[in-house]
């Protein structure tokens, strides 16, 4: 009798087929997002060097405050308007969009959109 996965084990697995595909690099480094229950975190990454060149997430003090009264949506568009400034900030303007094994909807397409509309390139 087969084991039924459990989602996490079924997002961990689609994770891993998508990461043999998207690589970063220093040109154009990955944008891999995270997403929790209650919480969704973005970094930019450079997987040559293995460094995390920018991030952003609800955790900070400065998303919180604006986020109080919004909804998750709201505040995955908002840390991908925050990602992307710091991205080009540090004269990134095009990124591999990693989504994670999630589902392009929702609050993982918030987030794209957010940081697209900001001027980041995918």
């Amino acid at each position: 009798m087969a084991r039924e996965r459990t989602a996490r084990e079924a997002r961990k697995r689609r994770h891993l087929r998508i990461r043999t595909k998207v690589h970063g690099s220093a040109e154009r480094p990955r944008l891999s997002i995270f997403r929790s229950t209650n919480h969704i975190y973005a970094q930019v990454i450079d997987d040559v060097t293995g460094r995390t060149l920018a991030s952003a997430s609800t955790l900070e003090l400065e998303v919180r405050a604006k986020a109080k009264e919004m909804t998750k949506l709201e505040e995955a568009t908002l840390v991908g308007k925050l990602i992307a400034e710091r991205a080009l900030e540090k004269g990134i303007k095009e990124v591999v969009f990693d989504r994670g094994g999630y589902l392009y909807h929702g609050r993982i397409e918030a987030l794209a959109k957010g940081s697209r509309d900001s001027g980041l390139a995918f």
